[in-house]
């Protein structure tokens, strides 16, 4: 149960989402951008956030967009990661995917809800850092596409009152060699220690980590690392491990250091299928 009362509002269009936000912000009412809203309830069922109103995207057109268009896909803010895993358009997405919660709730979480949310791993982002997708972003001062390099780091960096629309990848991308592994400390319930994903792509192996440390990433400098096969994986594996971009997580999954552990022997296998591909 939410502990508060607040407004819901249901736009149909993406100048109608922005123009609410804009007319409930003046008004003091905290206003949020809802997508499949399971993280909006967990927080503010422990009083970490208190929304005067929201915002549901779900009825806007262009947020459920799925599909190939001008060798691109498309992908709406709002589809579901089960609508995502039963389509299937881009394998190592999908795959993604399934491994970010059960399914029940995966009925309910969008892939903007996954990228754009405050949770640690966000495992979705991973396949669309390595693909660098570009991203369809609503404002005050209408959309604009840009790099998801851009505008993701550590986490989603959307300016006030704007909220992701699309997700674009080259289809060049989808038919890639790739690798996705999600370990847990038991069995398939609860967080994960480590989740990859990786591509290989022009004889070039990309990965990209959630779990490793407290938000997802992909680094130029651990693929270099990884790539470099003038020495021993054992060496280039220490060296990748390295440049991780902050201390590795501790917390009830696992030590930092049983996670590094399995972060060594995860990219290890990864290194080694997609060498072979």
């Amino acid at each position: 149960m939410i502990p508060f009362d607040f407004e819901y509002y249901k736009p149909i269009s993406m100048q109608m989402a922005v123009d609410m936000f804009q007319s409930l912000q003046k008004q003091g009412k905290k206003p949020m951008y809802y997508a499949g809203g399971t993280e909006i309830i967990t927080w503010a069922r422990t009083n970490s956030i208190s929304p005067g109103a929201v915002i549901d995207l779900k009825s806007i057109p262009e947020c459920n967009v799925m599909g190939i268009q001008r060798d691109k896909l498309i992908l709406g803010a709002c589809v579901t990661l089960s609508a995502l895993s039963a389509a299937n358009p881009f394998p190592l997405l999908s795959e993604t995917a399934q491994g970010a919660a059960d399914q029940t709730a995966r009925n309910k979480i969008t892939l903007g809800g996954n990228i754009c949310g405050r949770i640690y791993y966000r495992e979705a982002v991973l396949p669309l850092l390595l693909t660098n997708s570009h991203m369809v972003i609503a404002g005050i001062h209408g959309t604009r596409e840009t790099s998801i390099h851009n505008v993701f780091s550590q986490q989603m960096r959307l300016a006030n009152g704007e909220f992701l629309v699309q997700i674009l990848t080259d289809r060049d991308y989808l038919s890639l060699p790739f690798v996705h592994y999600k370990k847990r400390q038991i069995g398939n319930v609860g967080y994960p220690l480590v989740t990859v994903a990786a591509l290989k792509k022009d004889n070039q192996i990309h990965t990209a980590y959630s779990g490793a440390c407290s938000f997802p990433f992909r680094s130029i400098e651990i693929d270099q690392a990884l790539n470099d096969t003038s020495v021993p994986l054992a060496v280039r594996i220490e060296r990748a491990i390295d440049n991780i971009p902050a201390p590795i997580l501790q917390n009830t999954e696992g030590s930092a250091s049983y996670r590094k552990f399995v972060l060594q022997q995860t990219i290890a296998d990864t290194v080694s299928i997609l060498e072979r591909r």
